[in-house]
């Protein structure tokens, strides 16, 4: 029996070994990719970094774990956000929210600009327009010398029209502004088993990049400060949302697809 018990903890040993190496080797393809500039060589230059959301609470639902890589990586990271989330009449609350969010995450205030625009506001019958969120993001990228962006993919992992709305104001923008080399990434929306399964997520995403190498996984490293981003937004802390943060995916590991327009 002893020798059972034996090989059972070596076991267990060898697979944290592994699962840490997996993680560390995730990470560190992610630091190559995305914080990569092109000026292999030169002298490194800062990485000026912005995160295109439409809502109060999108950046700690689901990019908390590229935030908390980014920010301990010393980028400037920027966060454009395109409303206050107004729909149910609680913009000036949730623009606080987000200010309190940022702080837990590290993410410098003067660093956060949220619109409260009046032809992008929040809700699912609100359509945006992409010239519109093209000439902001334009705007944006000259004034902070940006030169990554990440932001939603086509489906914006919920759906949400507005979030679908933003992903194309940023492809609009990288097709008219094609010159400038600006990198952006989309945030892959996950099937609904992914999408609540938790961490184990970080194994399927890991697989998941082996076949496509244009992916990258980033995995967060401070998870509860997920959960403590996310409770600053108190107007929206609600139980099906502390269910969704628990046992979702996005806490855990973002899965970024290099946008190619």
């Amino acid at each position: 029996m002893a020798w059972l018990v034996g090989f059972l903890s070596l076991m267990i040993v060898i697979w944290v070994a592994f699962f840490c190496k997996i993680i560390f080797r995730a990470t560190s393809i992610s630091r190559a990719a995305i914080l990569d500039d092109g000026n292999s060589g030169k002298t490194p230059q800062k990485k000026n970094i912005m995160l295109v959301i439409a809502h109060p609470d999108d950046e700690s639902m689901f990019f908390s774990p590229t935030i908390n890589y980014l920010t301990s990586n010393a980028c400037d990271l920027h966060i454009l956000c395109f409303s206050t989330g107004n729909a149910d009449g609680m913009g000036s609350i949730r623009n606080d929210e987000l200010h309190r969010a940022c702080a837990v995450l590290k993410v410098p205030l003067q660093q956060l600009k949220i619109l409260d625009h009046p032809n992008l506001q929040d809700g699912f019958g609100q359509l945006w327009s992409h010239d519109l969120l093209t000439e902001i993001i334009e705007e944006e990228v000259t004034n902070h010398n940006i030169h990554t962006i990440i932001s939603f993919d086509n489906y914006g992992v919920s759906g949400h029209c507005n979030h679908r709305d933003v992903h194309r104001g940023v492809l609009k923008f990288l097709q008219t502004n094609s010159g400038r080399n600006i990198k952006a990434w989309e945030l892959v929306s996950l099937n609904i088993f992914r999408k609540y399964c938790g961490a184990v997520d970080i194994w399927l995403s890991i697989l998941s990049a082996k076949k496509h190498p244009s992916k990258v996984i980033i995995i967060n490293e401070q998870p509860w400060k997920s959960f403590k981003a996310m409770a600053q937004h108190l107007s929206q802390w609600v139980w099906f949302r502390k269910l969704f943060v628990s046992f979702s995916s996005y806490t855990y590991a973002n899965t970024l697809n290099r946008i190619n327009p």
